[in-house]
């Protein structure tokens, strides 16, 4: 390595061999149609993240192999670019560790760590309030402040999902509290709009399902520890337990919610049949998640305050951290396109 000053990973600019910090937050092994292995490896800071490739015939893929840990701090010198399709790239040429004279010089681990603008105790206790205020039928709010309070302590800490939307501590909450917000002024509209309909929209089973409908991720995630393959899944090192890989949050979801409803008496139970229908199909699509279609209008509502609210997360994630020249912003890995950011109205 040079004894030039080094730059943030979100500096790079395309074409231009630079040395950045990077954290490496995934090392997934896989293999070519000719049956070469190779590894894709994902660095990131705050805002950028990046994939490299390193082939078999790499001069640094013994050393990927044996030595690159997830979860760890290095100094790179890499060419990065911009894939159409695939995103940011990075083209590895030399890789550290991060040392003491690398602090020195303006390395700090704060660079990596992003996190909701909102307080997580103060979103947890909104939330919490919220789901007391809105449900009135009181063996369905009880049930839903069991599991909020049951499993406080890692929701403060989760994503609300691990690399799309929100993907960083106090995402959960964000999101959440925001769905909950939009599905219940949603259901007030239609409710008006729809008069006629026997029985109503459903406003509790509504609140109680945009509450729970990501609860699943505290049995899927783990905040802070790697997945079961050895490699951190994002930049806040949240990793996967194996039901979470085995079953997804949908399915993990509704177990959690039905082993809570045992402990409520007298909770209705075509309420409860609802409400689990509500979480496992409110992705709608099969290719989304969804193991089945949804059955009730309140899933609509609910599905579109969820997707409304992490799609604008996305975009605006993206234009706040694009620092590419021109009147688009780079591909976006997640997205997988670019965003029209110079505009004057």
């Amino acid at each position: 390595m040079s004894q030039t000053q080094p730059l943030l990973l979100r500096q790079l600019q395309p074409g231009q061999p630079a040395e950045c910090f990077a954290r490496l937050t995934e090392r997934v092994a896989g293999q070519t149609r000719d049956g070469k292995p190779y590894f894709s490896c994902t660095f990131r800071d705050k805002v950028r993240m990046a994939v490299a490739k390193i082939w078999a015939d790499h001069a640094l893929f013994a050393r990927c192999a044996a030595e690159w840990e997830p979860g760890q701090y290095y100094r790179l010198r890499a060419i990065y670019s911009e894939h159409d399709r695939y995103g940011p790239q990075l083209d590895v040429l030399q890789l550290r560790p991060i040392t003491d004279a690398d602090r020195e010089a303006g390395f700090r681990e704060s660079d990596f760590v992003e996190r909701s603008r909102f307080d997580s105790e103060a979103m947890f206790v909104e939330l919490r309030d919220l789901a007391q205020s809105t449900i009135t039928d009181e063996p369905l709010r009880q049930l839903v402040v069991l599991l909020l309070d049951r499993h406080a302590d890692v929701i403060k800490l989760l994503p609300a999902h691990p690399r799309a939307f929100f993907p960083f501590p106090g995402g959960w909450l964000e999101h959440t509290l925001s769905v909950t917000r939009s599905a219940l002024w949603l259901t007030e509209r239609y409710l008006a709009h729809y008069p006629e309909l026997v029985p109503p929209l459903n406003r509790d089973l509504i609140a109680a399902g945009a509450v729970l409908h990501e609860i699943g991720r505290v049995a899927e995630l783990v905040p802070g520890e790697p997945d079961a393959s050895g490699g951190a899944t994002d930049g806040s090192g949240v990793g996967f337990t194996v039901l979470g890989q085995l079953f997804g949050p949908a399915f993990l979801a509704r177990d959690l919610v039905r082993d809570a409803a045992r402990e409520i008496e007298n909770l209705n139970p075509e309420l409860l049949l609802l409400l689990e229908h509500l979480i496992v199909t409110h992705l709608t699509l099969p290719e989304w998640g969804s193991p089945r279609l949804p059955a009730i209008p309140e899933v609509l509502i609910l599905h579109h305050a969820d997707d409304l609210d992490a799609k604008l997360e996305m975009y605006t994630r993206c234009l706040l951290n694009d620092s590419s020249d021109g009147p688009f912003t780079a591909s976006d890995a997640v997205l997988k396109r670019r965003l029209l950011k110079q505009r004057t109205v």
